[in-house]
């Protein structure tokens, strides 16, 4: 017998008790669009919070020197970077390079000093879209390329300190050499992003003065933070850029250099993923009854079958035939039932700011206050995989218990 036929014959069968079957892909609707939104909102967030961590200095992949991470200090740099960075910008998945600086000063004005956090940039090729901090200047603006004597301050570490826009700071850090140097600054920007690294701990200086400061040369740099078109990407584009290491560089992504946020987005996808496979179960649990409830209630109608001619693989068939229909509807049904609040929460998102209150940081990221529903192709593939497979592996006993049975027996049933 044709496949065609059986598939045809599963078909009707499915829909011999309509309130059944309809139960039965109602669970499958409800749990593939739990599962698509609830991942949609995770791919969304985390992707959010990785590319906001990224734009904060380091980048999805981070080029510097190896101890820079267990052991920051001024005299661990990389140099060559301007040869580095064309290197780098020819991977097709690298949108932009940044030899920057970064390390710890001590700021005093007005009888008020306070330590802080700086990034040395390159004001000619650093924008909101790179540096992040920059899109929180709230008062003034970004020294400018000529500027020997801008400073950016955050808005809390500048109410500290008791100064304003346009007044001087004298910024104080130790050299490559261990040498203590000072250098005077003028305020030329006030920066407000509400994340308190940020705000309170952080100055922006322009790299030439950093590199005068730390005795450095005018090629070298703390690291070369790379930004990439997707940060899933990130881990492909860092083995591409292995070449580049050698004793005196190492690149790393942002699973390395962001190592507390890495593990919270990996115990939070860990606890997504148990839920949406306990989901999976409960849903598999549900079509198995359905169809075993089915094929026993249809024994008789099978030993007749096998009485007259049919193999014990085509009765196993035709019920996994009638699982792939449920697998195939439900999916189709969990499309139209998804498709409007997909969308609509993908481009308006919903507001979590009452939940958030003042704000909440993770690994000193701002968390957005509206969330998004965007799931990424492969996730949306893995779902629609999993609900396929749970309904088939739902139908093998009862198909086995279809294919099983003896025709004698079962027609006495009749």
């Amino acid at each position: 017998m044709k496949i065609s036929t059986l598939a045809a014959m599963a078909w009707r069968n499915i829909w011999r008790n309509r309130r059944r079957t309809l139960v039965t892909l109602a669970s499958i609707v409800f749990g593939t669009f739990l599962a698509i939104m609830l991942t949609g909102v995770g791919d969304a967030t985390y992707g959010s919070m990785i590319d906001t961590a990224a734009r904060m200095g380091n980048g999805h992949v981070t080029v510097q020197h190896p101890m820079q991470v267990q052991a920051p200090a001024p005299k661990r740099f990389i140099s060559g970077t301007t040869a580095l960075a064309d290197k780098i910008k020819a991977d097709p998945e690298v949108k932009h390079v940044s030899a920057r600086i970064m390390g710890q000063v001590m700021l005093a004005a007005a009888g008020e000093s306070r330590g802080a956090g700086v990034i040395g940039i390159d004001p000619t090729v650093e924008s909101k879209d790179t540096l992040s901090a920059l899109g929180g200047i709230s008062e003034g603006k970004l020294f400018g390329p000529d500027d020997k004597r801008g400073i950016v301050l955050g808005a809390d570490l500048a109410r500290h300190l008791g100064v304003k826009l346009g007044r001087k700071v004298v910024f104080t850090l130790t050299d490559r050499h261990g040498e203590v140097f000072s250098g005077l600054a003028r305020v030329r920007g006030l920066i407000h992003t509400g994340t308190s690294a940020i705000d309170g701990g952080l100055c922006l200086l322009p790299i030439s003065v950093l590199r005068k400061a730390l005795g450095y040369g005018p090629d070298d740099a703390t690291l070369l933070a790379v930004l990439v078109t997707d940060q899933r990407y990130a881990a492909a584009v860092s083995k591409r850029l292995m070449p580049l290491a050698n004793e005196q560089r190492v690149v790393l992504t942002w699973h390395q250099t962001l190592a507390e946020m890495s593990g919270f987005i990996d115990m939070k996808l860990s606890g997504a993923a148990f839920m949406q496979g306990l989901m999976m179960l409960l849903i598999a649990a549900g079509i198995f009854n359905a169809l075993f409830v089915s094929v026993m209630e249809r024994l008789p109608e099978f030993g007749i079958l096998t009485a007259i001619g049919w193999r014990r693989s085509q009765l196993f068939i035709l019920v996994m035939l009638e699982s792939l229909w449920l697998a195939l509807v439900g999916i189709g049904l969990s499309a139209v039932v998804t498709a409007l609040p997909y969308y609509k929460l993908s481009t308006d998102g919903f507001s979590i700011a009452d939940q958030l209150g003042d704000g909440a940081e993770i690994a000193n990221v701002m968390m957005d206050p509206t969330m998004y529903v965007r799931i990424h192709p492969e996730n949306l593939a893995l779902i629609v995989l999993a609900v396929v497979t749970a309904t088939l592996l739902s139908g093998l006993f009862p198909a086995y218990k279809a294919g099983s049975v003896n025709p004698v027996d079962a027609i006495k049933l009749v």
